[in-house]
């Protein structure tokens, strides 16, 4: 579309920032109408994309920065961009009218496509292609507007109330800014989120309700620690959490010894816990962690793959000696460059 928004290249922030950017800053205040039915998607569907949901929501408390030579478009007005929401709106009750397609869809049948939009978002931001992430962001935008779209038809909500009930809680779970509470730094607001949620008329009951039991395990992991550590649950010094590794390690060894496979299994899952919550100690997100490490042995396997081939071998061919030279030599050529 021509007056839909720029896409932004997304940078994560451990605080809010007020400074100004040399080409255009939207703070959390003025996102637009359509990146607030977007989040509420996430919270919504619940769905696996976790890492996507974590960006969206450091959005609200991060800097959109874009630069000219990844964007070729200014960033747009207000009006503007409430005329492309609306032109999407137009487009998606024409479409809910006279396709056939899209006529027939309903939440069941539209879910499965938005789990696979919002991964096709995350690889996009993974791999920080600005022009793709502003492709998926509209992919996933369409289902925030479907979703609501069929409720409307259902007379239960529509896109105003979804983006109303976001304003409301951003400003309830904002006392910082529209209330009287200080908190100057993002410490201090993580620390008193929990407990506001808490306090809303449709919070959590409990501290760990509001962990979706839909999440991959490793996010979990994370996310329940998040929110323990929001009430007092941690470690005094984050240097004591190592003594708690060595134990879950000393502790699966031992079972492997001779343990049954299920007391293997949850010893290694105790294991795993504990260095997710080393991770969330020391400033690493685990999941992105291992993501990276996923792309870096893809892409070594890749170039031992591409090297025996130009030999004209086959992998069967090489002896895994072979395949440690090749490997060494990939880990090289990326140190080199």
């Amino acid at each position: 579309m021509q007056d839909t928004p720029s896409c932004f290249s997304l940078k994560k922030c451990t605080s809010f920032n007020k400074k100004a950017i040399r080409y255009g800053i939207v703070s959390y205040r003025r996102i637009s109408i359509a990146f607030q039915a977007m989040l509420i998607l996430f919270y919504a569907a619940q769905c696996p994309g976790l890492r996507i949901l974590q960006t969206c929501v450091d959005v609200i408390f991060c800097t959109f920065a874009t630069t000219p030579n990844k964007l070729e478009m200014d960033l747009h007005t207000k009006e503007e961009k409430l005329r492309a929401f609306g032109r999407l709106l137009d487009v998606l009750d024409e479409l809910r009218e006279k396709c056939p397609w899209d006529r027939k869809q309903t939440n069941e049948s539209l879910r499965p496509n938005t789990i696979e939009e919002v991964y096709e978002l995350s690889d996009a931001l993974e791999q920080e292609d600005i022009k793709d992430t502003c492709k998926e962001l509209g992919d996933v935008l369409l289902h925030v507007c479907f979703y609501a779209k069929i409720a409307s038809e259902k007379e239960q909500f529509d896109i105003a109330d979804v983006c109303t009930k976001l304003v409301d809680k951003l400003i309830f779970r904002h006392p910082h800014i529209y209330g009287d509470v200080k908190a100057g730094t993002a410490g201090e607001v993580e620390n008193n989120w929990e407990k506001i949620k808490q306090k809303e008329k449709d919070g959590n009951a409990t501290v760990l309700s509001g962990v979706p039991r839909a999440l991959p395990s490793l996010i979990k992991a994370l996310r329940i620690q998040e929110k323990t550590s929001h009430v007092g649950f941690d470690w005094e010094h984050k240097e004591e959490v190592w003594n708690k590794v060595r134990e879950e390690l000393s502790e699966f060894e031992e079972t492997m010894q001779h343990g049954t496979n299920s007391d293997k299994e949850g010893e290694f899952g105790d294991l795993l816990f504990s260095l997710v919550n080393a991770a969330r100690l020391y400033g690493i997100n685990p999941d992105n962690a291992l993501e990276q490490t996923n792309r870096k042995f893809i892409r070594r396997f890749n170039y031992i793959e591409q090297k025996t081939k130009d030999s004209g071998r086959q992998l069967s061919d090489l002896t895994l000696q072979d395949m440690d030279a090749l490997w060494n030599e990939a880990k090289q050529q990326e140190h080199n460059a």
